[in-house]
C-alpha cells in the first residue's frame, strides 16, 4: 500500500540559487523545457527553493509560460493578460482563480471533442458546428460565476441585479470581458490543437 501512496505524490524539484532545476526523481538537472514536458505527460511535480524550502511551483509554471509565450504562436491574448492584471486588487480577484479553474478544466476535458469538431468542419469551414459548443460552455460558465457571485456581493446571485453603486456593474463588465478572452483562448487552442 505505501508503494500506491508514493506513486501518487508529485515528483519534488529543487529550484537552486544558481537557478538550476534538480529532479529528486530522476536524480537528474532538469530545464523549464523538461518540467513543461512533465505538465503536458500529466506528471505532477512540486518546485521548492533548494535553501528555504518554500514552495516556489506557481512561479516556476508561471515562467514556463512566459517562456513559451515568447518561443512561438502566443496562446495568451495581449487582452486577456491586460484584463487578469486588472483583477489583481479587485473586489473579485478570489473569484477569479476558481472561474479561471473552472474554465479551463471544462476546455481540457472538451479537448477531444474540439479535435473531433475541428476535423468535421474542415470541410465545411474552419469553424463549424463550434457555435452551439461555445454557447454551451458560456451559459456553463455563467451558471458557474452565478452560483459564487453571492459570496462577493453579498446579496444577489446575478451580478447585473446587484443593489448600490456602480462597482458591481463595473465588475460584471469585468468579468464579461473575461468570458469573451477565454472564448478567444479557446478558439486559439481549436487552432493549435488543429496544427498537432
Amino acid at each position: 500500500m505505501n508503494t500506491e501512496k508514493e506513486a501518487k505524490e508529485p515528483t519534488t524539484i529543487k529550484k537552486y540559487a544558481n537557478r538550476r532545476l534538480y529532479n529528486t526523481g530522476t536524480s537528474t538537472y532538469v530545464t523549464l523545457d523538461d518540467l513543461a514536458e512533465m505538465v503536458k505527460r500529466g506528471e505532477d511535480f512540486l518546485v521548492v527553493d533548494a535553501k528555504t524550502g518554500d514552495d516556489i511551483t506557481r512561479s516556476v509554471l508561471t515562467q514556463i509560460i512566459v517562456e513559451q509565450e515568447n518561443k512561438g504562436p502566443n496562446l495568451l491574448p495581449v487582452t486577456f493578460l491586460r484584463q487578469l492584471i486588472r483583477f489583481y486588487g479587485d473586489s473579485l480577484q478570489n473569484l477569479v482563480p476558481t472561474y479561471l479553474d473552472f474554465s479551463i478544466d471544462a476546455l481540457a476535458r472538451e479537448q477531444e471533442k474540439f479535435r473531433n469538431q475541428m476535423t468535421q468542419a474542415f470541410g465545411v469551414g474552419p469553424f463549424a458546428g463550434l457555435d452551439e459548443h461555445v454557447r454551451r460552455n458560456t451559459e456553463m460558465f455563467e451558471q458557474a460565476m452565478r452560483m459564487f457571485l453571492p459570496f462577493s456581493s453579498g446579496r444577489s446571485g446575478s451580478p447585473s441585479r446587484a443593489s448600490g453603486s456602480s462597482a458591481p456593474e463595473a465588475s460584471s463588465t469585468d468579468l464579461d470581458s473575461l468570458k469573451r478572452q477565454l472564448d478567444e483562448m479557446q478558439e486559439k487552442v481549436k487552432r493549435l490543437s488543429e496544427k498537432s
